[in-house]
């Protein structure tokens, strides 16, 4: 979540004490005393919102105000007066700024009115970033969305091999995407404008399996929860693979294939055949950084489908939604946000997440990001992190944390 208030006051106590109420709620202020100070902080890549007295020296809020606008129109500018003044609050809002405030004005009403600016701020920031990416083609920008280091290694891992041209196992939880990461390889491939076909491995037969290559032709086929194959159908589909090496195969799984392939429950050359590369999709809760952005982003498109205005989110929803485990993952979270939606939200009131949560959620994504750097290697994570070793363990019980995982 965005963060940054620029303050905009002439007078350096009040400066100061508004800071200070910021910072005790978690948010990052800039100080300008003037006019000039403020006006280099504004540009279009700006990721806060403006907090401005009106009177001041030389050019006032006003002035502020409509420059910030010129530079960028969806930029919040909530403005301050000492002075009461029923029409210029008026014209302040007539002008385009986002809320007016009397001083001195309770925190609580500050804080207020400065993280509905924010929330609106990230979401107009957010659907630019989506636009670019549609207008740049980056199918992983596009549809892997989040900005944590995790998602940033799986958008280039998935760069990586859609050059290749390869099959792919794409691993993961439940609820990951394995279809989507799918279809993001077919479409940064070459063979984007060819057909994209997904087979579900449950009802999959021999002869729709031979029907769906068919189909495939130059394009690539998707092979949806591949372990579920009935042997028939694994043996067909290591003839196809070997009489069309043309046509990549993407085989997608919850569950742990080589496990499956080493106890006989599934063929192990086919298995060899499917490895060529491998992608894990990591779980939500392994990148929780990424829920804002989710939510925001499945809210979006729901509400696009049904044809609904997008609702305002609720001040501590993405608190509550980053706190949780989501078993269900990505597709927990996209049905949480089409019920929100449709004005069903089921999610419980709760209190907003305090810093001692605050610091696990912190502490578990460093040490994720941590084994992914040393490719789940114990002891080098424990001395990257500077960590006695039972601590290190503990702190991997503690957050139900597998090195394994991460190899």
């Amino acid at each position: 979540m965005i963060r940054r208030v620029l303050l905009v006051d002439d007078d350096p106590a009040v400066r100061e004490a508004l800071a200070q109420t910021l910072e005790l709620a978690e948010l990052s202020p800039v100080s300008a005393g003037s006019f000039i100070v403020a006006k280099d902080h504004l540009t279009p890549q700006f990721d806060g919102v403006v907090v401005s007295d009106i009177r001041m020296p030389g050019k006032d809020g006003f002035a502020l105000l409509e420059y910030a606008q010129a530079r960028d129109p969806d930029l919040p500018v909530i403005l301050l007066t000492g002075e009461g003044d029923i029409p210029m609050a008026v014209r302040g809002m007539s002008a385009g700024a986002f809320d007016f405030l009397e001083k001195p004005c309770a925190p609580a009403e500050l804080l207020k009115s400065v993280q509905r600016a924010l929330r609106t701020r990230a979401l107009v920031l957010e659907n630019r970033a989506l636009r670019r990416q549609v207008e740049t083609g980056d199918a992983a920008a596009r549809m892997i969305v989040g900005g944590s280091a995790l998602s940033e290694a799986l958008r280039s891992r998935l760069r990586t091999l859609a050059a290749a041209d390869v099959s792919v196992l794409i691993t993961g939880e439940p609820g990951t995407g394995t279809a989507r990461v799918a279809e993001v390889l077919h479409l940064l491939s070459r063979r984007a404008h060819e057909p994209f076909v997904r087979v579900t491995g449950p009802a999959a037969t021999p002869d729709t399996l031979t029907e769906q290559f068919a189909q495939a032709g130059a394009g690539s086929i998707f092979i949806d929860e591949v372990s579920a194959l009935s042997p028939a159908a694994q043996f067909c589909l290591i003839d196809l693979i070997e009489h069309h090496p043309a046509t990549p195969v993407r085989a997608g799984t919850n569950c742990d294939l080589p496990a499956e392939a080493a106890a006989g429950r599934f063929n192990a050359d086919l298995f060899y055949r499917l490895e060529v590369a491998k992608i894990r999709i990591p779980a939500l809760r392994e990148r929780a950084e990424d829920i804002p952005a989710m939510f925001r982003a499945f809210l979006t498109t729901a509400c696009e489908q049904a044809a609904l205005p997008v609702p305002e989110i609720p001040e501590d929803l993405i608190d509550r939604l980053m706190e949780q485990d989501w078993p269900g993952n990505a597709r927990a979270l996209q049905n949480v946000a089409m019920r929100m939606a449709l004005g069903v939200s089921d999610i419980e009131d709760s209190r907003p997440v305090g810093l001692a949560q605050r610091m696990r959620q912190v502490e578990r994504t460093l040490i994720v990001e941590a084994l992914r750097r040393n490719r789940g290697h114990a002891s080098d994570t424990a001395r990257a992190l500077d960590l006695p070793r039972k601590t290190f363990y503990d702190k991997l019980a503690r957050h139900a944390l597998k090195p394994d995982d991460f190899r």
